[in-house]
């Protein structure tokens, strides 16, 4: 006989079900198991003086046990699982759970320590699933604009990339790193005549940043494309994915999201506002009394990302807003500067916290060689640089954080519910 799953079961059909016993209430007359699996849960329901032989297997089984059930589905007005009740002939004790160390208000750091308890709340297993339906609507559009997907090397032979700090490695006879993005081998992809790629993979960050939006292993989903008129071209290839993203969210858990998170999907429309930096610095003081501390003059830190939602939602009626202007020297050297040395780059920010930031490359060797010795980039960027001796077109691209983006959609206080398994200073188990 085999497993049918719980949301397809029809009644009065003889069949089979598997899952977790949610919960397990043994009465005088009567044992009932709620039991669940990933369509969905139902009352299974023992008859003490008619099923002794389920009694007996069922004896000290406790809830989160592995249970499967023959029998069959009947519906029942006073069942409150739906109207659904499950009669079972027989049962399997498949896995007999111990009590469980975590408790439903344990907080945060004790629930991570079991994460896999942890998951299986369906508030939780649902930001899993929400995760994978956002990445899925963002890959489909990609598929559908002719990109490739790549899958780039996590062991590097250097150090550099941004301002990061890299995690080091032994590499059999020599020193290695965990690559703190797929930058540079997105743009080899370009160099190799790919022309529109993108990734989703794990990025590492050796940074001692004990806040709720900050990991050090988190996943990255980044795009790189050859060719774009402008960075006005890659700005709108972002909203087209963003908005595909969050549609292919609200088609299918919108009212999950509604009841579990107690918040709204918002489509968001194009094109998203647009600010130069310089005249945000004006708005936010202006309007706020805001003024930018001088050693964060050129970009942006908390507290202006924060006030920025404020203003784009005031002023365009958007909680998104693309940010353009940024110093040089705030900048990565690979980013091409216009005839005024400014980067031609955006940051994206959403509800108060920078989800992405994007650019056109420069692709010319000596000017990009120029720009890595001013950042004082030397034998780290050797390798990278070989990539444009050789011919390479003009091209732009970004780097989403998926896990933050998923932090931000759901109105989340922490990177750590959103992780599938989460990665931090003080964190490196389970």
């Amino acid at each position: 006989m085999n497993r049918t799953l719980i949301n397809s079961l029809e009644e009065g059909k003889e069949t089979k079900i598997s899952g977790w016993a949610k919960k397990v209430r043994d009465t005088k007359y009567m044992i009932f198991v709620i039991l669940e699996d990933r369509s969905g849960s139902i009352q299974v329901s023992v008859d003490k003086a008619n099923q002794e032989d389920l009694v007996k297997k069922l004896d000290g089984v406790l809830p989160d046990s592995v249970l499967e059930f023959e029998g069959r589905m009947v519906l029942s007005e006073y069942v409150k699982q739906g109207g659904k009740e499950f009669l079972p002939t027989d049962v399997n004790i498949l896995s007999k759970a111990e009590a469980l160390p975590l408790e439903e208000n344990a907080n945060l750091d004790t629930r991570l320590d079991y994460r896999w308890l942890d998951l299986r709340t369906r508030k939780n297993s649902l930001i899993t699933k929400i995760q994978s339906e956002l990445v899925k609507g963002m890959r489909e559009y990609l598929y559908s604009q002719d990109f490739t997907e790549i899958h780039t090397p996590k062991l590097i032979g250097a150090a550099s990339e941004s301002g990061s700090e890299v995690f080091e490695v032994n590499y059999f006879d020599r020193k290695a790193y965990l690559a703190q993005s797929p930058q540079f081998y997105k743009q080899m992809a370009i160099s190799s005549g790919l022309e529109r790629v993108f990734e989703v993979a794990p990025v590492f960050r050796a940074e001692n940043s004990n806040t709720y939006r900050h990991a050090t292993e988190y996943t990255g989903f980044d795009v790189e494309f050859a060719y774009p008129e402008n960075i006005e071209e890659v700005m709108s290839l972002e909203e087209d994915l963003l908005i595909a993203g969050l549609t292919k969210v609200k088609e299918k858990y919108e009212n999950e999201i509604n009841d579990l998170f107690d918040t709204e999907v918002i489509i968001p429309t194009k094109p998203f506002p647009r600010i130069d930096l310089q005249d945000l610095y004006k708005e936010l003081h202006e309007r706020y009394g805001y003024e930018i501390p001088k050693e964060d003059v050129g970009d942006m830190n908390n507290e202006t990302e924060s006030l920025i939602t404020k203003y784009a939602i005031e002023k365009f009626g958007s909680e998104f807003i693309f940010v353009t202007g940024f110093s040089s020297k705030k900048r990565p050297f690979y980013h091409m500067r216009d005839n005024d040395g400014n980067p031609i780059g955006y940051d994206l920010i959403w509800r108060g916290t920078e989800i992405t930031s994007g650019s056109l490359r420069e692709h010319r060797y000596d000017v990009l060689a120029k720009q890595a010795k001013e950042k004082g980039l030397g034998k780290d960027v050797e390798f990278y640089m070989d990539f444009f001796k050789y011919g390479c077109p003009p091209h732009g691209g970004f780097g989403i954080g998926l896990d933050r983006l998923t932090m931000l959609l759901l109105c989340l206080p922490s990177l750590k519910e959103t992780m599938f398994i989460f990665r931090g200073p003080n964190r490196i188990n389970p």
